[in-house]
């Protein structure tokens, strides 16, 4: 276990995950060694339309929580990220930080965090530079275009994006000449 484990409590890293990206797996393994126990909520994004259902994006997610550490819990969950947090014991929201604009988004939201629930902190962990270009919507993008995103994702997660836009590609009419 890492040093700077904390003795007790429980943090809450919650997102749509949809696919989980490497640099989430990089903010669930360092979060995980600040907490007791961390949970990892799939929520449903109501502005995007997923591209894995919630079933999916959970035993994904599971089987890549496998590999980061014993203290992490995956969990689906609808409404609001503070009730979920307390619905799990949780005082700790961890927030991921890719880019400056995500700080904006990011702040306005643990804003309204705080104004919901007064005694849930957010806390953001800023992703390592090497990873802070990836976004799932870029990922999903690229995958369904027919590109490489081995290098972005878990395995397990590229095996299924590949196996879903082959699906999705064969679904859809050819393209006319």
């Amino acid at each position: 276990m890492n040093r700077f484990l904390m003795t007790h409590g429980t943090g809450v890293y919650v997102g749509s995950f949809d696919p989980i990206t490497n640099g989430h797996c990089d903010i669930i393994q360092r979060a995980s060694s600040l907490f007791q126990r961390l949970v990892v909520g799939i929520g449903h994004n109501t502005q995007k339309t997923p591209f894995f259902d919630i079933k999916e994006r959970c035993e994904l997610i599971s089987l890549v929580c496998k590999e980061l550490g014993d203290n992490i819990e995956v969990q689906p969950f609808t409404g609001l990220a503070v009730k979920f947090a307390r619905s799990v014991g949780a005082n700790v929201l961890v927030r991921g930080l890719r880019t400056e604009s995500d700080y904006v988004l990011e702040m306005q939201m643990a804003m309204m965090n705080m104004t919901l629930s007064s005694e849930i902190e957010t806390i953001f962990i800023p992703t390592r530079q090497d990873l802070s270009h990836i976004s799932s919507s870029l990922v999903k993008e690229v995958a369904l275009l027919g590109g490489n995103v081995s290098k972005l994702v878990p395995g397990i997660v590229y095996q299924k994006l590949r196996q879903k836009s082959d699906k999705e590609g064969a679904s859809k009419p050819a393209a006319r000449k």
